[in-house]
């Protein structure tokens, strides 16, 4: 059932873009350095003991040369770092530097805050984004044009 307005897809997008808005001006006047949506977004997608480039790339649904630009801004402002995989001869990881973790736990403490102003809002938004939706899975991509000819 449709109530004529956006899609609720849409909504969603909206509401997460304006929450992360919300938290990126109250981090910069915290003395934050100022980050872009797409720059914030790397932090909620990397695993705490470091994520491969490849599979940020991935998570953040964009190109590995895409992602590496969003890593190369965040490295040169000291958040992040790119090392070694000791888990993989040639492989490397991305992971928080002391600087990017206490900026994560701030970002943490200002979402909690800025949850917290909603009341009542959030408590029900998030009983019914945590409920399975029982939609049906997507249809499997078409690699069949990526294979080689």
């Amino acid at each position: 059932m449709s109530s004529g307005g956006p899609p609720l897809a849409a909504l969603l997008l909206m509401a997460s873009r304006q929450l992360d808005a919300a938290a990126r001006e109250e981090l910069a006047a915290r003395g934050w350095p100022r980050l872009s949506g797409a720059q914030s977004l790397v932090f909620a997608f990397l695993d705490p003991d470091g994520t491969p480039p490849a599979e940020l790339a991935r998570r953040l649904g964009s190109s590995r040369q895409a992602a590496q630009d969003l890593l190369a801004g965040l490295v040169r402002l000291g958040l992040l770092e790119v090392v070694a995989d000791p888990a993989r001869r040639r492989g490397r990881l991305v992971r928080l530097t002391g600087s990017g973790r206490d900026l994560a736990a701030d970002a943490g403490a200002v979402l909690a805050g800025l949850e917290a102003g909603l009341g009542e809002r959030a408590v029900q938004l998030r009983r019914l984004l945590t409920a399975p939706l029982d939609l049906p899975a997507p249809a499997p991509a078409d690699v069949s044009r990526h294979e080689a000819g």
